[in-house]
């Protein structure tokens, strides 16, 4: 595929590897790269040759959510976030095992991914936040994949608070499989791809199922249909306007307690 692509696709050795390729806006989830990721999802689906899916990324940010310029202003019905279900639902239920490659921060919908993926590696410097809260927005569609994975603890602290956390942690409560160094992160990741392609594709795909992955698709539509409509809601709304607003021009909300530091 050519450079100037927003998500690189290639297959080696039964491994497609899709690559988030925006760095320069911290591989935000824009209407291009969300349209070239379910490109890539979709054709690692239907190529026989393709035994294992493994998602990595450009830069040192994983992927920071979604774009907020394509955001602001737009009415419920016109939210970038109403294409993003389908893509979690395409991983969640892909017959394929799904690998995160995380070589830096997740931010929301960036989470989201992670959590979709079967199995996900961090960089120990990695950190996650669920910040929807702090722009005036729900953490509504990615709670299909990631509430599966979290202690409920630490989901109802970190969902309400937006704090980040580290990869160390995000292993503790379930979100991440391990926490590494750097330099172990490729190494990390083969020996992930390398196991599950001794797996037979059939099996696998019946292992997904025996697993509650893909068990209950109409079902899990059905939620991210839900979801979708209340994180939509929220977006549009004058409170996820204004957050969104205050994110950008690096201020406060206007919700924030002035004394608050």
């Amino acid at each position: 595929m050519t450079t100037d692509k927003l998500v690189r696709y290639a297959v080696s050795g039964g491994i497609a590897t899709i690559t988030l390729h925006s760095p320069g806006n911290r591989n935000a989830l824009s209407a291009r790269l969300r349209s070239e990721l379910s490109e890539g999802l979709e054709a690692a689906s239907q190529d026989d040759g393709v035994r294992v899916v493994v998602l990595d990324h450009t830069g040192p940010v994983f992927c920071s959510g979604m774009d907020l310029k394509e955001t602001r202003g737009a009415a419920a019905e016109d939210q970038s976030v109403n294409e993003f279900p389908a893509i979690l639902h395409r991983i969640v239920t892909s017959p394929k095992p799904v690998v995160a490659k995380v070589g830096g921060p997740a931010r929301a919908g960036g989470v989201g991914l992670v959590a979709a993926a079967d199995v996900a590696v961090a960089v120990r410097d990695a950190t996650f936040a669920f910040t929807e809260v702090r722009i005036g927005v729900v953490p509504a569609v990615i709670s299909v994949p990631v509430l599966p994975r979290l202690l409920p603890r630490a989901a109802h602290e970190l969902f309400l608070t937006g704090e980040s956390f580290d990869a160390e942690r995000a292993a503790r409560i379930g979100l991440i499989n391990m926490a590494v160094g750097t330099e172990a992160l490729d190494t990390e990741v083969k020996r992930y791809t390398d196991m599950l392609c001794q797996g037979g594709p059939a099996a696998l795909a019946a292992t997904k199922d025996l697993l509650g992955q893909r068990a209950g698709s109409a079902e899990l539509a059905e939620t991210f249909g839900a979801m979708l409509e209340l994180s939509a809601r929220h977006f549009a709304s004058e409170e996820g306007q204004e957050g969104m607003a205050a994110f950008a021009e690096k201020r406060k909300p206007n919700w924030v307690p002035a004394d608050n530091p």
